[in-house]
């Protein structure tokens, strides 16, 4: 799987899903590469998720972007 992942929810339900998707799927990589992870929040209803090394291993940090 490529990072970032971006990604447009319809509804507070399938944020939900989407993002707990996105972020466990992010642990995994981050884990292997010793990053941490950010979400971006771009919109109402726009995010990306991202390994990121100014993140500190083991965290994830939230950034609203708009």
């Amino acid at each position: 799987m490529n990072f970032p992942l971006t990604f447009t929810v319809s509804d507070r339900q399938s944020m939900d899903s989407q993002l707990d998707a996105a972020v466990s799927v992010a642990r995994k990589h981050a884990m292997d590469s010793r990053h941490g992870i950010l979400v971006t929040r771009h919109g109402v209803n726009k995010f990306t998720v991202a390994l990121s090394d100014t993140v500190p291993f083991g965290l994830t940090q939230e950034l609203q972007a708009w």
